[in-house]
């Protein structure tokens, strides 16, 4: 079965705030195919990996055909494919910023879980090798520490 290990304290974390869930434990393949289906209508946990730019995490969880979006509001799929036809760089740039100014004002997600990394930079650091297309620092023995 999928389970998320933060699932219970996510619900339990509801529950003191008097917002009544239970945790429904699927197989992964019933839960990756009720998810594709759009299935789900209440309360769900959906994690992604997805990379990209902010147009394309947009397309795919803002705009109510996104592949993740459940809904969506017509004034931010209009302005999407505004910005998705405009070839100035600062006016298409103007309205993602738009967009997701006006996610905000409508809590459109509510994070529940933020992922936290491991990383320690400070003063003391020579450089901070990173790992080509990933957001945290290359291994322990690779960091090297300034002369004193």
């Amino acid at each position: 079965m999928v389970f998320a290990p933060e699932a219970e304290a996510v619900i339990n974390g509801l529950r003191s705030v008097g917002i009544r869930a239970r945790l429904r434990p699927m197989e992964r393949a019933a839960f990756y195919k009720a998810d594709q289906d759009k299935q789900f209508k209440h309360l769900i946990r959906v994690g992604s990996g997805t990379a990209g730019n902010a147009a394309t995490r947009i397309e795919a969880f803002v705009i109510s055909t996104g592949i993740r979006s459940y809904g969506g509001y017509p004034d931010i799929d209009s302005l999407f494919r505004d910005q998705a036809a405009e070839m100035d760089k600062k006016r298409r740039e103007a309205m993602l910023t738009k967009i997701q100014q006006l996610m905000h004002e409508r809590a459109m997600f509510a994070p529940i879980v933020e992922p936290s990394l491991l990383i320690g930079i400070g003063a003391r650091l020579a450089e901070s090798p990173t790992i080509t297309g990933h957001p945290y620092l290359s291994p322990y023995e690779d960091l090297k520490l300034k002369a004193r």
